[in-house]
């Protein structure tokens, strides 16, 4: 159910009134406090109607949002709490709500490198103590695939707030292929996460084309702001540029060629569930329970490694080009074994 921000104030407000004992609260007084507290936030007069404070204490006193307050009316026309400490801040947590709150703290750690969630750092430490010190110890229901020690994750918010701000940086970065580090201008577009990785898109001064380019951050040696270079005003959407891309490797319209693979009546099922790319579609189904299905994407190295992973339960029929590496993939790793 949908709360505004004036039905919580006024919720608070006759909390806050009926802790009160050395006061008879009648409705009208109920009104004037509601009609003072929005006064105070919304600095201009608001008019509490009699009608909403009564459905006020309707909804206070029912479960719809889980008070359940004691209110009584006594002598006719005062309000009060029937148990002297009631107040609706100190609702005990469920057992459920526990369990939730535990995967939510799991969940929010997972952006702890951003300061974009900074100011969540404190709230998430405090319910992940009021977690453990008031359920039982049990380990988490939700599991994310999480790696701490991977490199380049201390770049993350450096490379967030450059995007966010439209500065332009400096990189010393060193590729796995090359012997030496080498320094370039570069121009932030988005971070990128693939396969427990996160990536770094933008153009660099060092290719002469100005194409995307795509770093690893865990290749990253150092990082610089450069306030002096103007941000390039081009425009850039992550979500066109990677459309018809599996992972982070987008590479020429000549690599963008309609895939067509047969999967065995194993893992038929999660293929079907859990589709390569968006583009998938099943083509033919056979007596064996066996799947063709096809997609339209770039032929890059992170496709071929999605391949690879299912072994011997994938055959790729088209195109011929990528049947072909995969075959010789898949001889080599035999005679590695044989």
């Amino acid at each position: 159910m949908a709360l505004n921000k004036n039905a919580l104030i006024r919720y608070k407000t006759i909390d806050k009134c009926l802790q009160n004992n050395n006061r008879q609260w009648m409705l009208n007084d109920l009104i004037a406090a509601c009609s003072d507290a929005l006064h105070e936030y919304e600095g201009r007069d608001v008019n509490v109607s009699k009608r909403t404070v009564q459905l006020d204490l309707q909804m206070m006193r029912s479960d719809k949002l889980g008070y359940n307050a004691p209110i009584e009316v006594y002598d006719k026309k005062y309000y009060r709490y029937a148990e002297e400490q009631y107040s609706i801040t100190d609702i005990p947590v469920t057992e459920n709500d526990m369990h939730v709150l535990s995967e939510t703290v799991e969940i929010l750690k997972q952006f702890k490198d951003f300061s974009l969630f900074s100011e969540l750092g404190g709230i998430i430490q405090r319910l992940e103590d009021k977690v453990y010190t008031e359920k039982t110890h049990q380990s988490a229901i939700i599991h994310l695939d999480t790696n701490e020690n991977l490199k380049g994750l201390e770049h993350l918010d450096t490379l967030y707030q450059a995007i966010l701000k439209k500065i332009v940086l400096r990189i010393t970065y060193q590729s796995f292929t090359a012997r030496e580090a080498s320094e370039f201008v570069f121009h932030p577009f988005i971070l990128k996460e693939f396969n427990n990785r996160w990536f770094l898109v933008g153009k660099s001064s060092a290719q002469k084309n100005q194409r995307i380019v795509t770093l690893a951050l865990d290749r990253m040696l150092h990082i610089d702001f450069d306030l002096q270079i103007p941000y390039t005003t081009e425009p850039f959407n992550g979500d066109i540029y990677y459309h018809n891309t599996i992972g982070v490797t987008v590479l020429n319209d000549a690599q963008l060629q309609e895939v067509v693979l047969k999967v065995d009546p194993s893992n038929a099922p999660y293929v079907i569930t859990k589709p390569f790319h968006h583009s998938q579609k099943i083509i033919e189904r056979t007596e064996d329970g066996s799947v063709i299905i096809t997609f339209y994407v770039h032929l890059n190295f992170e496709l071929e490694r999605m391949i690879l992973g299912f072994g011997d339960t994938i055959e790729v029929l088209r195109p011929r080009l990528l049947r072909k590496k995969i075959k010789k993939k898949l001889e080599k790793a035999y005679r590695l074994y044989n």
